[in-house]
């Protein structure tokens, strides 16, 4: 059995690999898959006095709703969905070490502590129940928030934080009370607390932070979602979990850093600055030179383009138009124009979004480029079109201060043309102030994105007639 936990660790490994490059994410999560396959049966295989009455009715119940909830999820819907399932993850996790404290052999000795059960065991429940329901809780604030409700954090400024702080103390005393005392009910009451305190910690650390940030935040989570389960691991002594939580938290926090350096932002700048925080800048819809335009002019721009890029962005996804986008692409490419879709690391709302959205519809990988790839290249495209982005296209990020200040965005405004597809002149989440829409160079097409992209299409057809 060893040999199979070793061969399903190889799988993770080499599926994680996989999935670093786009050509061969969707191989890496088949690897992924046959791998967690082979641990559950080696697992089942390995334990004989199994409920296998209660572990076949969750695996029905549990893989049906799984099959409903990825057939009924939109694509706008992914980002909330990866949220949720982080959180239960997190959740999970937890109960594993509740679960062991119910079972273990040594606790049911009444004179036997925590502590008896071993160093490694009696440290790693109330850590893997503390980040279990932080990841809980604070997924579920991700998803809400990204479903767009407001949810403003009951104390204001820096006494937030002091508030932070107080909670994380006292789930510290909290912790050793669970671990030295010899009275199971004060054990039960003590994990009782923790879980309550470390569900409003979740809860409190990801109400304060923007929609700007929440790339970031989902990538952390996911971070956190794996830490608990290396935390389970120990707890329950699987070294094949163990193992498998430590690549997904390890592998989280590098696209944590990633999405961060993105936004030339710190991970404590994005946890306690909360960018997009309810908060509009007074000129954010201030414009003096808007230059209005539609689908047939913009047919016309590209008419005579031999380079034309493409920025996606959350208004994409909201008009499910990645597949026009695509139509429109390819009818652009058999008239020799050179097309490229520009991904910025922090569009949409979760990491990969546009990629995963983009996808969908079959674009080729070949004409995805990021950022730093393609930047330079923008002085010489005759046709740029933004399709819902903002924040990841706002020439006042080179300014000297401001929200976005520094973040690195892509250099649309060096185009000879940019057209920019969005229903009115409303902020990005960073709620300030966009001067590419003001620019000489800049047309806007107020409209759906999937309407215009349509009329787009549609005039380009009888263009080439």
């Amino acid at each position: 059995m060893v040999y199979l936990y070793l061969l399903a660790t190889f799988l993770f490994v080499f599926g994680i690999k996989k999935l670093t490059s786009v050509k061969t994410c969707q191989k890496g999560n088949r690897i992924s898959e046959i791998a967690m396959l082979l641990a559950i049966v080696t697992t089942l295989v390995t334990f004989s006095n199994l409920s296998w009455g209660v572990i076949v009715a969750g695996l029905i119940v549990g893989g049906a709703i799984g099959a409903v909830i990825a057939k009924k999820t939109a694509t706008t819907q992914m980002p909330e969905m990866v949220a949720a399932l982080n959180g239960f993850g997190g959740f999970a996790s937890a109960l594993v070490a509740i679960a062991f404290m119910l079972i273990d052999e040594t606790l049911k000795n009444p004179e036997k502590t925590l502590w008896d059960t071993g160093a490694v065991n009696a440290i790693s429940t109330p850590l893997t129940i503390l980040i279990g329901m932080v990841t809980l809780t604070g997924s579920f604030v991700a998803y809400f928030k990204l479903g767009g409700k407001k949810m403003a954090h009951p104390v204001k400024g820096a006494n937030r934080h002091l508030l932070h702080a107080v909670i994380g103390a006292a789930i510290l005393l909290l912790s050793w009370w669970q671990i030295a005392t010899g009275s199971h009910a004060q054990m039960s009451i003590a994990t009782v607390l923790i879980v309550i305190l470390s569900s409003a910690l979740g809860v409190f650390l990801v109400m304060p932070i923007g929609g700007a940030d929440m790339p970031v935040v989902v990538s952390l989570l996911n971070s956190y979602s794996g830490v608990a389960g290396a935390a389970a691991g120990l707890v329950i002594g699987s070294p094949l979990l163990v193992v498998v939580g430590a690549l997904v938290g390890t592998s989280g926090l590098i696209l944590t850093q990633i999405m961060c350096k993105a936004m030339n932002r710190s991970l404590g700048n994005v946890l306690l600055g909360g960018m997009g925080e309810e908060t509009v800048a007074k000129d954010a819809k201030d414009y003096k030179s808007i230059k209005s335009t539609t689908p047939e002019e913009v047919a016309l721009l590209l008419d005579g383009a031999s380079s034309v890029v493409i920025v996606p962005g959350y208004g994409l996804a909201v008009a499910q138009a990645q597949h026009v986008v695509r139509e429109l692409g390819d009818l652009l490419i058999k008239r020799g124009c050179n097309v490229r879709y520009a991904i910025h690391p922090v569009a949409g709302r979760m990491p990969g979004h546009m990629n995963v959205l983009l996808a969908e519809s079959d674009v080729p990988y070949d004409q995805l480029w990021e950022m730093d790839n393609i930047n330079s290249d923008f002085k010489n495209t005759d046709v740029v079109i933004i399709v819902g982005a903002n924040d990841v296209v706002n020439p006042a990020a080179r300014e000297a201060t401001g929200p976005i200040a520094g973040m690195p965005i892509l250099d649309v405004d060096h185009a000879r043309t940019v057209v920019v597809i969005k229903r009115s002149l409303a902020p990005g989440y960073a709620g300030i102030k966009n001067p590419l829409f003001d620019m000489d160079n800049c047309l806007m097409v107020f409209l759906d994105a999937k309407e215009a992209l349509e009329g787009m299409v549609k005039e380009v057809k009888e263009l080439a007639k």
